[in-house]
């Protein structure tokens, strides 16, 4: 069975949360936490990477120890540093974690006090009010866990759907694979993956092709497919190994623009188009659009969207919030793109928790055309990241002084992410604050706090007249930490107020702000800065992720703080 990229980063990570569980020492554990991020965001396949013999321990923050570790566990698809750890500890213990409020100290209390190795134990030991009897946890921890359980509960039927950038992963290779197909003439995927959500529950793709094309037979010998659901003359449906099923249509070129607007949706899209087409006496579905038996349209979607009057839509704009009245008014954004970018505002080094030298990165953006680029190692709270203190900041912008002065058509921006603390004050003094170019702020630890006191210590900390930017606002890991409770119109008033900025972390594990708080921060007039978040050389290219969000969140290049040249980006920072 291949072994993906996603594969290797889920066995580091799961040794990283058991390690973690043991109490181990936390530099280990971040080694095993920052090596699956690093495979993780491979835009390349480790197992072809492994396949034809290249060096791993060149990859940033790989040594040869965990080379071996990833050539070892794309071979046999296992770790036995891991079948050992599982052998330790049950192997279901590093679920618990999801749990929200449940970290790895407390995991490793119910399991030794209570022998809590399960959710099925963890929810018949709250049930039994046993876990309010355990030092530092209480009734009110309690309480919490089980209505956990419950929302995980609810969940539990829900289709599970992963992340984009691990349905990219799967989707790449898999087009490269049927493009060989004889007689291709056009080739597309659809749904949310090209609504680019930041979530993807399948995969449908369309295809145009001759007569006689084996495209469908060689759709069901891929060498990923586990089982073949449907196979007919113009559709199969496969499920593969990941556990991702797969949809291939073939469909004729006249009516491929009709069949990819339907297939790519929304369903509330849809719905509302084909309304319209109702009341111009035209019947829209996958195969075109019709007036009575006649196809008057269908071979493209501009000629789809034409038939009842609008404009093209983007497919991240379907999502039926307005875009169907926005584009009868001619008044449609015109959207956010890649080459709007002019640098990176949240970037670590190897000082804290990055992978990457100061230099490496800095030649890296330039590489992009990037004109900036912001360095953001953590603060000293975050002491497991070795974050800076005031000394070592000092130094490190003396750093980036000297390095400036050498580097020809891109600016190092002295910055910082810096811990908004428990009391809405900032981790490091502002006279070490006003040496910087730009401040981001963000939330790392105390995500339990009551909506009124997680917002008010939002707001306290943009008083600060160093703050200017707030950090993945909401905290939350798609599919593994949801949200902290905040309220994210409250926090938006007043970076309006301030001067404040919001980020968009352009890393695909947050995505954070969400598409529709995007929308929000626009019709509020609070400007977006969009960072990747990136621990590598190779991190920044996420930015394409960051952007296909914006998009969705309706936003244009006037929105994005980082759209601006340094001079343009310098007013916008300077407060009051």
């Amino acid at each position: 069975m291949p072994v993906h990229n996603s594969d290797v980063a889920g066995f580091f990570n799961r040794i990283a949360d058991l390690l973690e569980i043991k109490g181990e020492n936390p530099f280990r554990i971040r080694a095993y936490r920052n090596a699956a991020r690093t495979i993780g965001g491979l835009s390349k396949s480790v197992a072809d990477l492994v396949e034809k013999g290249a060096d791993l321990s060149e990859l940033p923050g790989i040594g040869n120890d965990l080379a071996q570790k990833i050539e070892r566990a794309v071979r046999t698809g296992s770790l036995p540093l891991l079948e050992n750890l599982q052998k330790e500890l049950p192997p279901e213990l590093p679920d618990l974690m999801k749990i929200q409020g449940l970290g790895p100290k407390k995991v490793r209390a119910l399991y030794e006090e209570l022998g809590i190795a399960s959710v099925g134990q963890l929810k018949k030991a709250a049930e039994g009010k046993k876990i309010q009897q355990l030092s530092g946890f209480g009734e009110t921890t309690e309480k919490k866990i089980k209505g956990e359980l419950r929302r995980l509960e609810k969940k539990k039927g829900e289709k599970e759907r992963i992340k984009i950038s691990i349905a990219e992963q799967i989707v790449n290779p898999l087009l490269a694979y049927l493009k060989k197909a004889e007689g291709i003439k056009s080739m597309q995927v659809a749904g949310s993956y090209r609504r680019r959500k930041e979530t993807v529950g399948d995969l449908d793709i369309l295809v145009s092709c001759k007569k006689g094309s084996p495209v469908i037979d060689r759709f069901a010998e891929y060498e990923e497919v586990n089982k073949v659901l449907t196979q007919g003359k113009t559709k199969s449906s496969v499920l593969l190994k990941s556990g991702l099923q797969v949809d291939l249509r073939v469909v004729p070129q006249i009516s491929f623009g009709s069949a990819l607007h339907y297939f790519t949706g929304s369903k509330e899209h849809n719905i509302a188009v084909r309304k319209m087409g109702v009341k111009k006496k035209l019947k829209i579905n996958e195969y075109g659009v019709f007036k009575g038996r006649k196809r008057v349209a269908g071979k493209t979607e501009k000629q789809v969207y034409g038939k009842v009057g609008l404009p093209y839509i983007e497919p991240e704009l379907r999502e039926n919030r307005g875009e169907l009245e926005a584009a009868a008014k001619k008044a449609l954004p015109r959207l956010l793109s890649l080459h709007d970018i002019k640098g990176d505002l949240h970037v670590h080094t190897r000082t804290t928790d990055g992978q990457s030298s100061l230099e490496e990165l800095a030649e890296g953006a330039k590489k992009k055309g990037y004109r900036y680029l912001a360095i953001t190692d953590h603060s000293q709270h975050v002491s497991v990241a070795k974050g800076l203190d005031v000394g070592r900041l000092r130094k490190q912008i003396t750093e980036i002084d000297r390095l400036n002065e050498k580097l020809k058509g891109i600016r190092i921006l002295k910055s910082i992410e810096l811990d908004i603390l428990e009391d809405g004050s900032l981790d490091l003094p502002n006279e070490v604050l006003c040496e910087l170019d730009l401040v981001v702020c963000s939330i790392h630890y105390k995500f339990n706090l009551s909506r009124e006191k997680q917002t008010k210590r939002i707001i306290k900390a943009m008083d600060n007249p160093a703050f200017n930017i707030l950090s993945h606002p909401t905290g939350r890991l798609i599919n593994e930490r949801k949200p902290y409770e905040v309220n994210i119109e409250k926090v938006m008033e007043a970076a309006g107020e301030r001067g404040c900025f919001l980020e968009l972390n352009a890393h695909p594990d947050r995505l954070d702000l969400h598409d529709t708080h995007c929308k929000m921060a626009k019709e509020s007039g609070v400007k977006i800065a969009i960072g990747t978040d990136a621990h590598r050389i190779d991190d920044l290219d996420l930015m394409r992720y960051g952007v296909g969000q914006a998009r969705r969140g309706w936003l244009e290049a006037e929105d994005v703080l980082n759209t601006r040249d340094w001079i343009g980006l310098k007013k916008l920072l300077k407060r009051g």
